[in-house]
């Protein structure tokens, strides 16, 4: 017999529960709610500052050594000059990197920056004082290539919130960056020509000075504040960790991470031959072989302008490529074709549509070795790993045109130039030859170094060739 309940039982049943949707995860309301303009307005400050600061230093660059040259005629002491403001340089790069790692950012930036107007400001006061000796002003030069360091540095750590915060992606971020500090070359250059020419090379430092004021403004006004990582400040013992402690980790990383370390080490190749390149051989290039000023100045503009167009480029596909296959075919354009190039000897007009064309690859090269930085090194140790990266650029440099020179002499222009391209031919096909490049095509997560081969193989791989 089947049992029926009544209706009272019925009525008195309690309803069904009915459990909430789960909540939708949403953006936090500050990303979510600004307007456009303002979620864009840190990455656009930092590439006007890239372009603003490479036209400030381009200026800064001709300037100096050409009233050093013209104020004693000494070849000697313009060099000086000029190495006292790149061994400021390469000092800070080296020594400021746990500052970095351990201040805001933001701070660091603006305080370089306000260090190099100051150390640049002095130079026409005290030469409208007649009290600018030159040894003065070599300290000087130092004082301004110590607080650029700092200042680069923090705005590279700088840029990754910033990406974020506009939603764009690394390679597109460090693409901006670089056309935007080539364009600021390109015309800081001509620029202080002009200036020179006008008001004379002291008061065209003034250019620099307004630069930097300007880049400080730019960041301390539109960059938004953010805390640096705790992780890597203390010691075993939970006491804060000392600065040669902090220092030693940063080279510490470069231990343990071995595609970073391989870039370190072609850093240190490619820039020694670059040096020979710029420093050296292109002159002599211009000047033996060319015959022609007009023309050499052609040929640096048409390097110039196929470098701004690559950086250009990858910003817009560079996530789409093979890292390892972008890596080589750049050094071959860079290396071993615009020195065949130049050996072969072609037609002006071949010969300039054939430099821009490898003027493509150095435009690609420098933000493609910062998203592999940005990618793999942690958060918590990027000033002291980005400033020794610079470190090895900048100490290999003047080695290559110390090493130029006898070579010139001893072997010619040409030859000297087949030497350059065959050993940039060998840098170029280390990455087909080492494993270790292979892993530039797997993303993997910075969170930790670790040099553990089996975590590496957990990462996402990148397309391939």
């Amino acid at each position: 017999m089947n049992r029926r309940t009544s209706p009272l039982s019925r009525r008195t049943a309690p309803p069904p529960r009915r459990t909430a949707p789960p909540p939708r995860r949403t953006a936090p309301p500050s990303r979510r709610t600004s307007p456009p303009s303002r979620r864009t307005a840190p990455l656009t400050a930092l590439v006007t500052v890239a372009a603003v600061s490479a036209l400030g230093m381009a200026a800064t660059l001709v300037a100096v050594p050409w009233f050093v040259l013209h104020a004693t005629g000494s070849g000697t002491w313009t060099g000086l000059v000029a190495a006292a403001e790149t061994a400021g340089l390469l000092c800070s790069a080296v020594l400021a990197g746990p500052v970095a790692d351990r201040l805001p950012a933001r701070a660091v930036s603006a305080g370089a920056d306000l260090l190099t107007a100051s150390a640049l400001a002095l130079i026409p006061l005290l030469h409208s004082l007649d009290v600018l000796a030159l040894p003065v002003l070599a300290v000087l030069a130092f004082a301004v290539g110590a607080a650029r360091g700092p200042a680069e540095t923090a705005r590279q750590l700088l840029l990754p919130d910033a990406l974020e915060r506009a939603s764009v992606t690394v390679e597109a971020g460090t693409g901006a960056i670089e056309a935007a500090r080539r364009t600021g070359l390109m015309a800081g250059a001509p620029l202080a020509g002009l200036l020179i020419s006008a008001v004379g090379p002291v008061r065209t430092l003034c250019t620099d000075v307004c630069a930097a004021l300007l880049c400080c403004a730019l960041v301390v006004t539109l960059v938004p504040s953010r805390p640096r990582p705790a992780a890597g400040r203390t010691a075993p013992g939970g006491a804060a960790a000392s600065y040669l402690a902090d220092l030693r980790a940063g080279w510490a990383y470069l231990g343990v991470d071995r595609p970073v370390r391989a870039v370190a080490a072609v850093l240190l190749v490619t820039n020694a031959l670059d040096g020979a390149l710029n420093g050296v051989l292109y002159p002599a290039y211009g000047s033996r072989v060319l015959h022609s000023s007009a023309l050499f100045g052609a040929m640096v503009t048409a390097i110039g302008a196929g470098a701004l167009l690559g950086a250009a480029l990858y910003g817009r596909i560079g996530r789409r490529l093979p890292r390892r296959s972008l890596f080589v075919g750049a050094f071959l354009l860079v290396g071993a074709v615009r020195c065949g190039t130049l050996a072969v000897g072609p037609p002006a007009w071949a010969l300039l549509s054939l430099l821009a064309l490898t003027g493509l690859g150095s435009g690609v090269l420098g933000p493609l070795m910062m998203s592999v930085a940005y990618e793999r090194v942690p958060e918590q140790v990027r000033g002291r790993v980005f400033g020794m990266l610079t470190a090895c650029a900048l100490a290999a440099t003047p080695l290559g045109m110390l090493g130029a020179g006898p070579v010139l002499d001893a072997w010619g222009v040409t030859a000297a130039l087949v030497a350059a391209g065959v050993v940039y031919l060998g840098v170029t096909v280390t990455p087909l030859v080492f494993p270790v490049w292979r892993e530039l095509d797997t993303v993997s997560s910075p969170a930790a170094p670790s040099d553990d081969r089996n975590a590496r193989k957990k990462g996402v791989c990148r397309p391939s060739l």
